[in-house]
């Protein structure tokens, strides 16, 4: 008669970041709440998915959590314009109505209507 095989134990399941609600969409004009510059959403992830270097270089006294979305941005300064990585405490809605001047917009988005970018259709999901 054979044996019954032991039961092994089953894998700790890993902990799971808290739910974090994305604030902005695709397409939203935003300003930086402490620094001089504004830019439009063009990706979103739920937590920090950049690197730990890039991280780092964050002050501490004004490092934000991890566990909250992040935002890719077409930003714009009085100086240049660059792509940006912004956490969503630090972000609020641009009501200027003036467009964002970045050169990778065209290839994005159709325009600006009623403060916000049109994503073109081929970018749509």
């Amino acid at each position: 008669m054979a044996r019954p095989t032991p039961a092994r134990p089953a894998a700790a399941t890993p902990a799971l970041p808290p739910v974090a609600h994305a604030s902005f969409a695709i397409g939203d004009v935003v300003r930086h709440r402490l620094f001089d510059f504004r830019g439009v959403i063009f990706d979103v992830d739920p937590i920090f998915a950049n690197s730990e270097e890039w991280y780092a270089a964050i002050p501490a006294d004004i490092r934000p959590p991890r566990d909250q979305p992040f935002y890719h941005l077409l930003a714009e300064n009085a100086e240049s314009s660059y792509v940006a990585y912004v956490s969503q405490q630090n972000l609020v809605l641009d009501d200027s109505d003036e467009p964002i001047d970045h050169p990778a917009i065209p290839g994005l988005f159709t325009g600006l209507e009623r403060g916000r970018y049109r994503l073109r259709r081929e970018h749509r999901h």
